[in-house]
């Protein structure tokens, strides 16, 4: 069972707040129980969330770890003066010296999504899912050479999660192609890609892990078979190499480390965040 609790407190939604608490967190061999308070807007709520950390506190007989990203200054004190956790302020530990560094006040924004229905990064990250989910699995080749990227590989090789993660994060449109036996026999790219060689970033998978995870989706047939796998990824990786696509195998990184070397190798100008 869990021996400590950790809260993230945002005026917005947490996730920054959880993904930077997470990444110290993870640093370190610890048995802990992570509870999300987000929205917390209002002084009222913010009684309740001291009373929440408190009763933890009690529960665990171990005071709280507490990470908040909090831009109202009347919720962060009733925070910082009732709270008896451990309080992990990302404000104050790097925005107040960036403000001194900069010579610029923060604007407190609260959140990565404030105002969004206004915010043209907004609206370009919606445009770049819609395109993505448009674009995915060689749906459709139109206005492909809109794509930031274009993803390809065999079947099941993580293009879609990658394609949409490209999107939501950093507002890419992330289009994919899959390469299939077809492309082999001709041993040549599908033609709606040879345009736009300069955006294609390859991904690749061990045969026995894609034979894996094919055989969840179809079991014992030929599409899932240890050898189909392994001739499908042989054949795709030597087109790749024909054409000086740049890959990367897939099989033990996270879409988190996929994306970031595919925007290291491509550099694409437009990028939201």
């Amino acid at each position: 069972m869990p021996n400590r609790t950790v809260f993230f407190i945002s005026d917005g939604t947490g996730i920054t707040a959880e993904t930077f608490g997470n990444a110290i967190l993870n640093q370190f061999e610890a048995n802990l129980h992570r509870v999300r308070l987000p929205f917390v807007d209002s002084v009222d709520k913010a009684h309740q969330a001291v009373r929440q950390i408190n009763h933890a506190g009690v529960i665990d007989n171990k005071r709280p770890l507490v990470f908040t990203t909090l831009a109202n200054q009347q919720v962060l004190q009733v925070i910082t003066q009732g709270c008896q956790g451990m309080l992990m302020d990302m404000f104050s530990t790097f925005v107040d010296p960036l403000e001194k560094e900069l010579n610029l006040k923060s604007n407190h924004r609260i959140g990565r999504f404030s105002d969004s229905s206004k915010s043209e990064e907004y609206q370009s990250r919606i445009e770049a899912i819609n395109f993505s989910l448009e674009h995915d699995d060689g749906q459709s080749n139109r206005d492909l050479e809109g794509s930031d990227v274009i993803l390809v590989g065999v079947s099941r090789s993580g293009k879609t999660p990658t394609s949409l993660y490209l999107a939501m994060q950093y507002g890419l449109k992330a289009s994919n192609y899959p390469l299939i036996p077809e492309d082999f026999e001709r041993q040549d790219l599908p033609p709606a890609l040879k345009a736009q060689r300069k955006k294609l970033f390859g991904l690749t998978i061990q045969p026995e892990r894609l034979s894996e995870i094919r055989n969840e989706r179809r079991p014992n047939s030929k599409y899932a078979s240890l050898a189909n796998c392994r001739y499908e990824v042989k054949e795709a990786e030597n087109m790749m190499r024909r054409y000086g696509i740049r890959w990367l195998s897939t099989t033990t990184k996270s879409i988190e480390e996929i994306s970031t070397t595919i925007l290291q190798e491509l550099r694409p100008e437009r990028l939201t965040y």
